[in-house]
């Protein structure tokens, strides 16, 4: 996944050695390069310590991040020495860019606090995050109040701000389709679209009809057969399946790919059961599979904000998410549960090999013939986050709830794709779920992201978020 583009703010002031600002510019310039990051920073010699100080300094800074608007996914404000509130928060007020912020201040070293060594940093950051929440600036801290710019905690906190500019950048531009409308039973899956477009979310709404159709017309065709392949090398098909269900399927998945492609749309939802099954004759399952593997996440049962969900959660950890029920309870055990679904999984999510057969549950009632393309398997054990964004009609709000657990890897009799989770407190999160109104649906990803989540949805989307711990 594509790192962000920093808009670089290095703030200095006078009476502090500006060789040291003009040092950490330098620092912090060669970091982010080699951490593979792109730095958008005025020339230095466009001011007299090649530092922001003055009003006339942030003029010229404010104009060059103008400059490069649609380029800046974040802001990263430096100060080497105590630095200037009026020079940063001047720049920021003008530029008005609306991207994340993160503040960084550099460590004195206790051997250097004569005149010419001093930098103060500590103390400057305090006035310059000060000026920050008067003008209503949301910012992004490091962990530590100061640190190193070589250092491995400022490394760490350079990822952390990556990915949520991701999120923020990713969200605030995002085109969802949605394939087909809801099942009528699934009254939990009614969203707000408006409340998503005033976040910058566009649904782009297409009817199954024309998916349908435009799977009939590629029969034959060089696309499918492509996809044929592709599918048989996605995972094991048992003998029994006949070579036409694949053909079927891999139409499906090819219309699939081609309209989310002209609409320029990076997640989705689709209408799974039970037009598709009826009227085609395979499920939905295996297509979302693909493309989620492809970080183009898919949610079930045409449910908007769970892509919403899926597509936040890749965004901040750069691999594939897949979309559960909060389904079973695991023994009596409270904080463990079964998660499943029938399933869209994208492989890796499960992480092994996969089985690509009929659906179970909608296969004894729709006909297996009907409902080939469930991915099927039991989750390896290991770290996960899960997240559901969802629109609060009567509140006239986005909302949701973020956390992070485990995949225990145990082994279950049921079938589809399925996950026993640990999450420490599950009760308190159900009971907030009962509560509040969330739907049984779920995303999660098999990494550790809630807190950049967290963040980004509430500080910078101004989300209210339930960070379950």
């Amino acid at each position: 996944m594509k790192k962000s583009t920093f808009g670089v703010l290095v703030t200095t002031r006078g009476i502090f050695n500006p060789a040291l600002a003009r040092q950490g510019r330098y620092d912090l310039l060669a970091k982010l390069e080699k951490q593979g990051y792109k730095a958008l920073v005025l020339p230095e010699d466009a001011t007299p310590s090649g530092a922001i100080e003055t009003r006339e300094d942030a003029a010229k800074c404010a104009k060059f991040f103008q400059d490069h608007r649609g380029e800046i996914d974040g802001v990263i404000v430096c100060l080497p020495n105590f630095g200037d509130e009026i020079g940063v928060i001047v720049t920021l007020e003008l530029a008005e860019l609306n991207v994340p912020v993160l503040v960084q201040a550099c460590d004195d070293d206790m051997d250097k606090l004569g005149v010419d060594g001093r930098r103060d940093a500590f103390c400057g950051k305090l006035s310059v995050c000060n000026n920050l929440y008067q003008y209503g600036i949301r910012f992004t801290n490091t962990t530590f109040h100061t640190c190193p710019i070589e250092s491995e905690d400022f490394t760490r906190d350079l990822d952390y701000f990556d990915r949520l500019c991701r999120v923020v950048r990713g969200l605030r531009r995002a085109k969802i389709a949605q394939i087909g409308t809801r099942p009528t039973a699934f009254q939990t899956v009614r969203y707000s679209e408006k409340l998503l477009q005033k976040a910058g979310i566009t649904v782009i709404p297409v009817d199954l009809s024309e998916i349908i159709g435009a799977a009939d017309k590629l029969a034959g065709s060089a696309t499918v057969q492509a996809k044929i392949d592709a599918i048989k090398a996605y995972g094991n098909i048992p003998n029994e399946i006949a070579a036409e269900k694949i053909e079927r399927s891999a139409r499906m998945a090819a219309a699939v790919d081609w309209w989310m492609q002209e609409n320029e749309c990076v997640a989705g939802a689709m209408q799974c059961w039970n037009s598709i099954e009826q009227n085609f004759g395979c499920a939905a399952c295996l297509p979302m599979s693909m493309l989620s593997e492809r970080l183009i996440p898919m949610a079930c049962e045409t449910d908007i904000t769970g892509a919403v969900s899926m597509y936040a959660l890749c965004l901040a950890a750069g691999q594939p998410s897949g979309y559960l029920d909060w389904n079973n309870n695991w023994y009596r055990q409270p904080n463990k549960c079964i998660n499943t679904h029938c399933s869209a999984y994208p492989k890796s999510f499960i992480g092994q090999e996969i089985e690509i057969s009929p659906l179970d549950v909608l296969g004894k009632s729709l006909g297996r013939e009907n409902c080939f393309g469930g991915i099927k398997g039991h989750l390896v054990a290991g770290p996960m986050s899960f997240a559901k964004v969802s629109t609060d009609d009567g509140r006239g709000m986005v909302k949701a709830y973020v956390g992070e657990g485990k995949f225990t890897g145990e082994v279950t009799g049921l079938q589809g794709g399925i996950a026993v989770c640990e999450v420490e407190n599950l009760q308190r999160l159900l009971d907030y779920m009962c509560q509040n109104g969330y739907e049984h649906h779920v995303a999660m990803n098999r990494s550790l992201v809630a807190d950049v989540l967290a963040e980004a949805f509430s500080k910078y989307l101004g989300w209210e978020v339930y960070r379950h711990r």
